[in-house]
Parts: C-alpha cells; sequence; structure tokens
C-alpha cells in the first residue's frame, strides 16, 4: 500500500516552509504566483488530493467582459439558475474582454479557489488553465468567440447550421439575392454563420456576391451602416441575413431611411432570438440562440467535470432554431432576378 504524501514532505521538496503549503492550500493571498505554482505543481506529481473540498468556496465564479446586453444577461441567469438548484452562490468578475480574461484574473482565482470557473469568453490568459487544474479548479468557455483553446471544455452554439437555416429559409420563399451582414470577422461564430449562409445557397447554385458579404460590428449602427450601402447600390438584395438581432433592427432602420418597406420589399433576418426580436416592428424572423442551455449545460459541466467519463475536455454544440416572425415574405414582383453562381 503506498504511504500517503504528507505537507511536510511537500514542503521539504519544493524548498518552503510547511506554513507557505498550507497558505496554497487554503488559498492564502500572501505567497507569490511563481511559489505557488510550484506548490501546486508538486502536489500534482505527489498525487495529493484535498480533502473534503478543503479550500474549496461554494460558489461558481463568472468572468465576463462586461455586464450588459440581452445575451450577457440570459447566460448568468441561466448559470444562477443551476447554481441555485444546487446550493452554490454565483460570484461575478468583470476581466478582459471577448478574446480573454485579464492575466491578473488567474492568481486570484487560484486564491479564491472556487468551485468552478465559466469564462465567458474565448480563452484563457497563458498559464491559466495549468495554474487552475493544479489548484482543482473546473473551468469551462462558454460560446467562445474564436477558437477555443486545445484543453479547455467549451459550450457553444452550432452557429454554422443557424446561418445555413436562415439562408435557406429565404430561398423557400422565392429569394435568389441575398446578402449576409455578419458580426466582425475575428469572431469565430460570425465567420460560421457566414459560412453557412454560403452553404445554402451553393446548395442553390447561387452565390454570396463579394459585396454582398460583409462583416461589421455587431450592433444596431453597425447593421444599418452596411445596409445603406447595399440597399443604396444600383444592384439590390432583397433579402438580408444579419448576425444579430440587433444588426437586423439596423437593417430595418435603414430599409425604412430609403423607403423600402420590411418585408414588403425587403426580407430581414437577424440571429439571437431574445427581446430584440420579440419587440421589433415587424417581429423579426430570427434563430435563436440556446443561450440559457448554454449556460445550464456549462454550469453543470463546470460542477461535475468527470460525470460522463470523458477523457479530455469536449466541445458541446447545442443546436439553434428558426423562428419566423413577421420580417420575411416572399420577394416582391420580378425584382428578385437569381444570380447564379459564376
Amino acid at each position: 500500500m503506498t504511504a500517503r504524501v504528507t505537507l511536510r514532505e511537500i514542503a521539504a521538496e519544493t524548498g518552503v516552509s510547511l506554513t507557505t503549503v498550507s497558505k496554497v492550500l487554503n488559498g492564502g493571498s500572501d505567497v507569490s504566483s511563481a511559489t505557488r505554482g510550484a506548490i501546486e505543481e508538486q502536489l500534482r506529481l505527489r498525487g495529493y488530493r484535498r480533502r473534503g473540498g478543503a479550500g474549496r468556496r461554494e460558489y461558481i465564479e463568472v468572468v465576463l467582459p462586461r455586464l450588459h446586453g440581452e445575451e450577457m444577461l440570459e447566460l448568468v441567469d441561466g448559470i444562477l439558475a443551476v447554481a441555485t438548484a444546487e446550493g452554490m452562490a454565483v460570484s461575478l468578475a468583470l476581466s478582459g474582454d471577448a478574446r480573454s480574461a485579464a492575466t491578473e484574473w488567474t492568481d486570484a482565482a487560484v486564491r479564491r479557489r472556487p468551485a468552478g470557473v465559466i469564462v465567458l469568453a474565448s480563452g484563457l490568459p497563458p498559464g491559466a488553465r495549468e495554474n487552475l487544474d493544479r489548484a482543482g479548479v473546473p473551468v469551462v468557455l462558454v460560446d467562445p468567440a474564436g477558437d477555443p483553446q486545445v484543453g479547455v471544455a467549451a459550450v457553444g452554439a452550432a452557429h454554422w447550421t443557424g446561418g445555413l437555416a436562415a439562408t435557406r429559409h429565404l430561398l423557400d420563399l422565392g429569394h435568389r439575392r441575398i446578402a449576409a451582414i455578419m458580426g466582425p470577422s475575428s469572431d469565430m461564430s460570425s465567420v460560421a454563420r457566414m459560412d453557412g449562409c454560403r452553404a445554402a445557397l451553393s446548395g442553390a447554385d447561387l452565390e454570396v456576391a463579394p459585396a454582398w458579404a460583409r462583416f461589421a460590428p455587431s450592433d444596431a449602427d453597425g447593421g444599418e451602416a452596411c445596409a445603406r450601402e447595399l440597399l443604396g447600390a444600383a444592384s439590390q438584395p432583397s433579402a438580408i441575413v444579419a448576425g444579430s438581432d440587433a444588426q437586423a433592427v439596423g437593417v430595418i432602420r435603414a430599409a425604412r431611411g430609403l423607403g423600402l418597406s420590411v418585408p414588403a420589399a425587403l426580407s430581414v433576418v437577424g440571429v439571437g432570438g431574445l427581446a430584440t426580436a420579440e419587440l421589433s416592428t415587424p417581429r423579426l424572423t430570427t434563430v435563436r440562440l440556446p443561450l440559457r442551455e448554454i449556460a445550464e449545460t456549462a454550469a453543470r459541466a463546470v460542477l461535475r467535470p468527470d460525470e460522463d467519463g470523458a477523457a479530455a475536455p469536449r466541445r458541446v454544440e447545442l443546436a439553434t432554431t428558426l423562428v419566423v416572425g413577421g420580417s420575411t415574405a416572399p420577394p416582391a414582383g420580378d425584382a428578385d432576378a437569381a444570380r447564379p453562381r459564376a
């Protein structure tokens, strides 16, 4: 039978005091990052297991770049629902941007030792995954905008199929002159939606004209600016797929400013499916993102990381749903001449 490793042995092997090892195990703040990392690594190598979750707090830490916007609030609400059911609290940490949490957040998170961390961004700062692993803190990324990091679990939406479904809906209505305005090209979900749009058109032996495939800010102003250019040109689309409901609202605003009625003269599809779609006039046809389901899945995964027996972190994609509203209709008259693939 293998003898159980002691903290005194860990202290001797890392060249620190027993008190310092104890501080690391209990989340003490007065230990340098280098020393903490060395101790955590030695604990891992020696197979030391914290008893009864010592030092582990009964809450989930949610790291997010901002606390505004429908999608962000819906995600937080879903995480809170699961945490409450599990008798856990939720702590919010504003850090970094959509690409990554800030570097200084990592050390603080390791000291706090939450039950788990959910990051509403594309990735983690350098070394963060290793430090959290050594501290025994599971981490999950939610709907990463960029390419998710290797070795980190992630939960997101099937954005490619969302773009495909939106475009197929317009094709089924008879549209052939279809433009697409997506979010920033640095956002993986925007690129995936654009690719889904292109795939649907390719299946109908059509294409998105280069000038009709746009990437812009995901807000209403971004959608409006692009739509004004598209609708003010000599050759106009009869339908536009927007990368967000906010962009779609901007497209409708641009159309009205040019005297075009939606959906009589222009059909518009958004992405999101929250209050913006419901309150828009007309009510938006939109690709509903399963935001609450994404948040709940992430929360369960971070609280029970080994429940499914998976040997390595996985990326889970949840299905999107097309919700038909009043912003799409068949094209008017003969205005929608087909644009065959070149």
